[in-house]
């Protein structure tokens, strides 16, 4: 039986997980065996830049914690070596960033599952989700399409500006030439 203490430190750790879990919009475990530091190290960046969470857990304790969020179809794939890709923010990043790393790196990176709202999603899911842009990006093509029309009228106005206000100089000029013409007489 372990002591006190280190009871105490993972019982902590598992209320951690859990609380994360909980507010976690998506995440993602992942079978990560045989990739290198450079490749961890580069990844680990990726994901912090995309506001993502990633750490190696313990098997045994994120089972505890997912149990309690009762997202226990996850128990069966934690086996292994794992770890967890977690976002807050921007429920697409972490399958976006780790399937990217999964196709890069083969067998030796292996997404094992994925969640989303507190949910379990297929493999299958995951993949799909994966394939979507960023949340910015998203958020931009939707902006461009709703300023396309207005961008457009402004394009067809500038255009009948310019036309009619070329038409005018030309016709001012073609005057002022008569009106000269008069007064040199």
């Amino acid at each position: 039986m372990p002591n006190a203490k280190v009871l105490s430190e993972k019982q902590a750790i598992v209320e951690k997980l859990t609380e994360t879990l909980q507010s976690a919009a998506s995440g993602v475990l992942v079978d990560y065996k045989g990739i290198t530091v450079a490749e961890d190290t580069a990844l680990r960046h990726e994901l912090r830049e995309n506001g993502v969470e990633y750490s190696v857990v313990k098997n045994t304790l994120v089972r505890f914690a997912i149990d309690k969020v009762g997202m226990q179809e996850l128990d069966e794939v934690l086996n292994g070596t794992t770890s967890l890709a977690i976002s807050k923010d921007d429920p697409i990043a972490p399958m976006r960033i780790i399937n990217k790393y999964s196709k890069q790196l083969g067998d030796r990176f292996n997404i094992k599952a994925g969640f989303m709202d507190g949910k379990v999603i297929p493999l299958s899911d995951v993949a799909a989700l994966a394939e979507l842009p960023s949340k910015d990006a998203l958020l931009g093509q939707v902006l461009g399409m709703m300023l396309a029309p207005i961008t457009s009228l402004a394009i067809v106005i500038k255009a009948i500006a310019e036309k009619n206000g070329e038409a005018a100089p030309a016709a001012e000029e073609a005057a002022a030439p008569a009106e000269e013409a008069p007064a040199a007489e």
